[in-house]
């Protein structure tokens, strides 16, 4: 039987969290531009073989397939009457798969809409778009909120606000960082992780991203500015390039193995993949934290 996830936390050993969902899924078939979500109600298959691959790779932690579970996102693909059901469903075929020794974190993303001066999203709207979502989520079974590829602080409070709103579950919210260690909105680290720690975020770090090795700039500076949170780390496999009309990512299962131990030495607690990482990165990251690999050493 699984301890709640904060307690595992308290022990000090580092979290392995899954890699990427769409990646994964484009592999399986699913067409480009096709959203992820959809597929948790008409191929629920997919969704199992997903998580059962990273749960067999050394994942600890598998997030649900509902980075685009938002009211926005969903009615954008046409799926604005399934909200709930399709956040339910996710979480629930998730915490199948991960049964009782994992955990399942409740995946929220941006909503895609602007919040002012840039675009018509008010924080209101955005508040009850989240709590929709982490209502659901919730119901379903996951663990923990998790918040990811944040770059808009406002919005990041608003998805914090609208977990809240739902439910009382632990939460953990992540932004991703360009090149010059700012998201695209403008936001350092230190502010980001600042204004999550005052609403009391128990996690928090930097997903997704540019190149792996920028986290270890960043990690440091999320750390300093929010000292009491467990801190995240879940970059990218490499930096993305097309090679025949197909994205490819350039950082092997190696190079994330041993940059996995280096974001444990600075300080992460909780350690996974974003866009690119597979099972193959997610089993070399599992076993250099789990220290059998005396290559690394």
């Amino acid at each position: 039987m699984r301890l709640p996830i904060l307690d595992y936390l308290t022990t000090g050993k580092v979290l392995v969290v899954d890699g990427a969902t769409g990646t994964m899924l484009q592999a399986a078939g699913l067409p480009t531009g096709t959203p992820g979500e959809s597929w948790v109600l008409e191929r629920p298959e997919e969704i199992m073989n997903l998580h059962q691959a990273y749960l067999e790779a050394g994942s600890q932690m598998i997030l649900s397939t509902t980075f685009g579970g938002t009211r926005a996102r969903l009615a954008a693909a046409g799926l604005s009457d399934t909200v709930a059901e399709i956040n339910l469903r996710a979480v629930e075929l998730a915490r199948q798969a991960a049964g009782e020794e994992r955990w399942v974190g409740g995946d929220m993303g941006p909503t895609g809409e602007m919040m002012p001066p840039l675009g018509p999203l008010t924080y209101k709207d955005a508040v009850s778009m989240f709590a929709q979502q982490a209502g659901a989520l919730a119901q379903g079974g996951a663990d923990a909120i998790w918040i990811e590829t944040m770059s808009d602080l406002k919005e990041a409070k608003a998805a914090v606000e609208g977990s809240r709103q739902a439910c009382d579950l632990p939460i953990f919210c992540t932004f991703s960082f360009d090149t010059h260690g700012r998201t695209s909105m403008g936001i350092r680290p230190a502010e980001a992780s600042r204004a999550m720690a005052e609403l009391g975020v128990q996690g928090i770090g930097a997903n997704c991203g540019h190149a792996p090795e920028e986290l270890l700039t960043l990690l440091p500076e999320i750390r300093q500015a929010a000292p009491d949170a467990y801190l995240i780390a879940k970059p990218n496999a490499g930096i993305p390039r097309l090679v025949k009309r197909q994205v490819v990512y350039d950082a092997s299962p190696d190079l994330m193995a041993e940059l996995a131990l280096r974001y444990a030495e600075a300080g992460a607690a909780i350690v996974g993949g974003c866009c690119g990482s597979s099972p193959a990165h997610i089993a070399a990251m599992a076993e250099a934290i789990a220290g059998n690999r005396s290559d690394l050493a």
